[in-house]
């Protein structure tokens, strides 16, 4: 079966989007609720980092999860999602210099692939498939008319 570019590409950012959102979500989701003791045991990256600084960055990976599909899927304000993925970049860009600082090259390579995938869909929502916005409907079909 033949798909255009479009589509194709289209198709590739909804992919690597839901992958980011599951990863950043289990990732974020078991940073907020894992008790600190066994946090500190179940991540050695975070060793030397405090307990609430670990839960702001469980906190913005789950809310970048979520800002990864919520507006595309609903398609309300859709501009959102590359800005999700831009802010997950950044946490991504973050945790590498953490994690060449420390000398962790195994961890360093996991943090690069999921930072350059979440490149990628912000360049792909802002230029090449952006998601278009929910067409706004008037109620009982009044028409909407703009004034300057």
């Amino acid at each position: 079966m033949y798909l255009s570019y479009m589509k194709r590409i289209h198709y590739i950012l909804w992919g690597a989007q839901v992958l980011l959102a599951m990863v950043f979500a289990i990732t974020g989701f078991m940073k907020l609720t894992i008790p600190a003791a066994d946090l500190m045991r179940a991540m050695p990256a975070g060793v030397g980092l405090s307990v609430p600084l670990i839960r702001f960055i469980g906190f913005a990976e789950v809310a970048g999860a979520i800002g990864l599909i919520l507006p595309s899927a609903t398609r309300i304000l859709p501009v959102l999602a590359p800005v999700a993925a831009g802010a997950l970049a950044l946490v991504m860009a973050l945790a590498a210099l953490l994690h060449a600082w420390r000398g962790e090259i195994a961890s360093l390579a996991v943090v690069l692939a999921l930072g350059a995938i979440a490149v990628f869909v912000t360049w792909g929502r802002t230029t090449r498939a952006p998601i278009p916005a929910r067409r706004r409907s008037a109620p009982n079909g009044v028409r909407i008319t703009r004034t300057l």
